[in-house]
């Protein structure tokens, strides 16, 4: 491995801890338990591990609310877990990412509690204050995520703060300089300590205008997003000066110079803006900005060959200067066997579709239990613990039902915990538990795994161009090359066998390939199982 530019082409497995494995049975995941299955994660094949927040908070909002950056929450263990987790995996072959929350804080971390004391005490500019208009009012319409405004009044300071998401997520001001200072020396704190990297949580989201302009209304017919599209106001502006600011660009530069004192650490950041496609281009852009950033294009629900391709192209005409990350699932969406496959899909979906990330060029996040094939669990409303599908039931069930136990095996519990866990398993999920799927060669799982291995070994696929990108109604596909070789990649999306008609100068090494399904050649003419996929040396 590259260790300068390791993070080029890898995959990397996220984390997301209390659901993960629970050592200490008390029903909720925790670092140990994530040191404990560090093989199993290394034996996927994959480059490295992101974990979702472990720091002190409340858990208003599950670990993305921090009280303290410096610390680990109790439930999770301590900051000496933290020193084994990163040398156990380094044992492995893994790097370490942590998930860190730059643009807000809990409303239980000390800042904030003295912040909010009175206007004049050295945190008093640390978050975004401000006067009620005349009429009491909040300043402006910002809109928060989670519903409603995006403004909290606070009985205190007689003046209302700002929260993008929770009002008990209230928003660092990064217009003083002495709270970029702040968040830069608590994101130093972990590269001291080892932590291989970052991925940065709404990352655009540092600054916000300082003449607090209001947001224009949006068109119903472009009003889309992350499941609040139907029944969240949030949708219905165009979020230019709440967010993705001009000013977040030197932030994320100064960002860049603290990790490149520490060779090898990478900086990957979540992209959620009116122009994600530009906004990823302009935040990895030359050598000074983030190594890598992925947005949420394929995290919607549109899956069909020619929106495939319209996003492919578009990042890949677009980021030029850095290097693109892709994923299709994490903790906050659907997970994407039902996403993208509806109530009825099967294993095979499962399959191509990650058969897809894995060809993409660029790097890949690959959330736990996508490789199982996980479905979407169903909770019931009184097993919500997500404020977010709280708020917006029924129509919008919440982000819970992606994030429930990993089922290790059949037994009570599955294997995750002897106790009753903090959200319910999924009774789809037992006959997809890791110790059947290991013991099964078809399995989702094993096909992962042997995907995996096969990409390691082909540089078109870690480090090549894409071209030839080409889709109709059935079939998405293009070429990936690099210098000393190419690969041919055709996907069938649809449930009947379809042809490809090949270039014509195009020969075929089909002792360097890769099948999901069955394939046929007769002639130019490549005939197709359905839901099928085919990776391809060109000689």
């Amino acid at each position: 491995m590259n260790q300068a530019g390791w993070w080029r082409g890898a995959v990397v497995y996220q984390v997301y801890p209390r659901s993960f494995y629970d050592s200490n049975q008390d029903g909720i995941g925790d670092l140990q338990g994530i040191i404990q299955k560090l093989p199993y994660i290394a034996d996927l094949g994959v480059d490295a591990i992101w974990i979702s927040p472990f720091f002190k908070s409340p858990m208003k909002d599950y670990g993305y609310d921090i009280s303290d950056y410096r610390q680990v929450d109790p439930i999770f263990g301590r900051v000496e877990d933290v020193h084994q987790l990163i040398y156990a995996a380094h044992k492995l072959g893994l790097k370490v990412l942590m998930d860190m929350v730059l643009c807000h804080t809990s409303d239980q971390h000390p800042w904030f509690m003295q912040s909010r004391q009175d206007t004049s005490n050295d945190k008093s500019d640390w978050y975004v204050w401000v006067d009620a208009k005349e009429d009491g009012t909040p300043p402006n319409n910002w809109l928060s995520i989670f519903g409603g405004s995006a403004w909290e009044w606070d009985s205190n300071r007689e003046q209302y703060y700002l929260h993008h998401f929770l009002k008990s997520q209230p928003s660092l001001n990064f217009h003083n300089p002495s709270v970029r200072a702040q968040m830069l020396a608590e994101t130093e704190y972990w590269l001291k300590l080892g932590v291989d990297g970052f991925r940065f949580d709404a990352i655009n989201f540092c600054f916000h205008d300082a003449l607090l302009t209001s947001n224009p209304a949006k068109q119903k017919h472009h009003r889309k997003g992350r499941g609040f599209s139907k029944d969240n106001p949030y949708a219905y502006q165009y979020h230019y000066y709440d967010n993705t600011r001009p000013e977040n660009i030197a932030f994320i530069e100064e960002l860049r110079e603290l990790l490149n004192q520490y060779p090898g650490s990478v900086a990957l950041g979540e992209i959620s803006a009116e122009d994600s496609i530009e906004t990823m281009s302009e935040y990895t852009y030359s050598n000074k900005r983030l190594h890598l950033a992925y947005n949420f294009e394929l995290l919607t629900d549109e899956f069909n060959a020619q929106y495939l391709a319209k996003v492919v192209s578009n990042v890949d005409k677009n980021i030029t200067g850095g290097w693109p990350c892709w994923a299709i699932g994490n903790h906050d969406v659907v997970r994407v066997r039902n996403r993208w496959g509806g109530k009825d899909a099967n294993i095979l979906h499962s399959k191509l579709y990650h058969s897809i990330l894995f060809a993409l060029r660029g790097s890949v996040c690959l959330y736990q239990g996508d490789e199982l094939a996980l479905p979407e669990a169903d909770i019931e409303y009184l097993d919500l613990c997500d404020p977010y599908g709280i708020r917006f039931w029924p129509r919008f069930k919440g982000r819970d039902g992606c994030r429930t136990p990993i089922p290790w095996n059949e037994n009570q519990y599955a294997g995750f915990s002897e106790i009753k866990p903090w959200l319910p398993l999924a009774e789809s999920h037992l006959p997809l538990a890791v110790s059947i799927q290991q013991q099964d060669a078809e399995s989702m799982l094993n096909y992962c795994k042997r995907l995996l291995q096969w990409r390691k070994k082909q540089e078109a696929l870690l480090e090549g161009q894409m071209t030839h990108l080409a889709a109709n109604e059935s079939i998405l596909s293009f070429v990936r090359k690099s210098a000393n070789q190419s690969i041919l990649c055709i996907f069938n999306l649809t449930e009947q066998k379809s042809d490809f008609q090949l270039p014509v100068k195009a020969k075929l090494n089909e002792k360097n390939s890769f099948s999901l399904g069955l394939y046929l050649q007769q002639g130019r003419q490549l005939k197709l199982s359905a839901m099928s996929a085919l990776f391809i040396e060109l000689m």
